[in-house]
């Protein structure tokens, strides 16, 4: 009975910690949408955590501002009450990172000597921990790349890294916690199934990194129709750089692949579904085999509708494309954690 208590408690706060992982990502998505990435170019993991208190400090961090190309090129007519409103949404976003960290860290403690943490669990959890650590890293480096006189932006290569990173370090967080909670005569047992479920969670983490790449090179507006791209299914100007090009860095080749993998996607689940529907003896996997399906609906609603409404991006306003492009970040990753659950449930093995 207490070790059952115990592990409803600790896998409680993990589902806690995962929420404010979520949460997290998801201020990165208001920080990137309002350009607010590049605001403070330092990174001060202590001191960083306080904003500006005087008029003199907030001129400095104004100054640095000031000499990076994003300034110069894009948002020199800033004045210093605009450079306080990019900055609060960055400064945001570090201060939840080291919230994340305090929610681990003085729980974790708490938990270790009322002896609810279980000898096995201390590796996944250091794991999860270091996991953390290096996200933030991966985040200043990704900063670092367009903190100079040439980028107004922020690599896209090491933004999509920084998002996946996170969302693998979510979806550790989240198997990590079911395994506490989740009764193993709950898991299915379908080796076909779990195949499945494995390629779908292939090709979405893919597909993270092309929404990260449409993010990154601000994508969206360059094809705002729908069903074709500017007018053709198959743009011919796909084909007219090298082959890395065409996959990384040409836009409305990232565009192409990111809308032809969703179509791609939403196949794979229908298919996925009409199997998962025939699996009737797990409770727990019942509950959840239909999100994945209603979930890629929403998905690919949301994401042809924030590809209609990219015409009216105004530059340093939160509008519509901005709201519509966040709602569109949520649901994959909700998506994508979706599969990882299910996953999880069809990982049983033969007694």
């Amino acid at each position: 009975m207490q070790a059952e208590r115990s592990n409803k408690i600790i896998s409680n706060w993990v589902f806690v910690g995962i929420a404010m992982l979520l949460i997290q990502v998801l201020l990165g998505g208001i920080t990137r949408l309002s350009g607010s990435g590049l605001s403070i170019t330092e990174w001060k993991p202590i001191m960083g955590a306080l904003l500006p208190s005087s008029e003199s400090e907030w001129q400095k961090a104004f100054q640095q501002y000031q000499q990076i190309a994003q300034y110069k090129y894009i948002n020199n007519h800033f004045i210093l009450e605009d450079f306080k409103f990019i900055y609060f949404w960055e400064w945001f976003h570090r201060l939840w990172a080291r919230l994340i960290a305090v929610a681990f860290v003085i729980p974790f403690i708490y938990f270790l000597v009322k002896k609810h943490i279980k000898s096995w669990m201390i590796n996944p959890l250091i794991v999860l921990f270091l996991l953390g650590g290096l996200q933030g890293a991966i985040g200043w480096l990704m900063v670092k790349s367009g903190l100079n006189d040439e980028n107004v932006f922020v690599n896209h290569i090491k933004l999509s890294i920084h998002f996946v990173s996170a969302m693998i370090l979510i979806a550790y967080a989240l198997i990590f916690a079911l395994s506490i909670r989740i009764n193993k005569k709950e898991l299915v047992v379908n080796s076909k199934l779990k195949r499945s479920t494995i390629i779908l969670i292939v090709v979405l983490t893919i597909q993270l990194f092309y929404g990260a790449f449409m993010a990154g090179l601000k994508s969206a507006h360059v094809a705002p129709t729908w069903p074709t791209i500017n007018g053709d299914f198959l743009p011919n100007s796909i084909f007219k750089n090298g082959l890395i090009e065409t996959l990384f860095f040409n836009k409305i080749s990232v565009h192409f692949f990111h809308r032809t993998l969703a179509y791609v996607i939403l196949c794979i689940i229908i298919l996925w579904w009409m199997k998962a529907k025939k699996e009737m003896k797990s409770i727990a996997f019942n509950k959840i085999k239909n999100v994945p399906l209603v979930l890629v609906i929403l998905q690919i609603i949301l994401g042809i509708t924030t590809l209609l409404v990219s015409p009216k991006i105004v530059q340093g306003r939160f509008g519509v494309f901005e709201f519509f492009a966040l709602a569109h970040q949520l649901i994959g990753m909700l998506l994508f954690l979706s599969a990882i659950i299910c996953a999880y449930l069809v990982s049983g093995k033969k007694n």
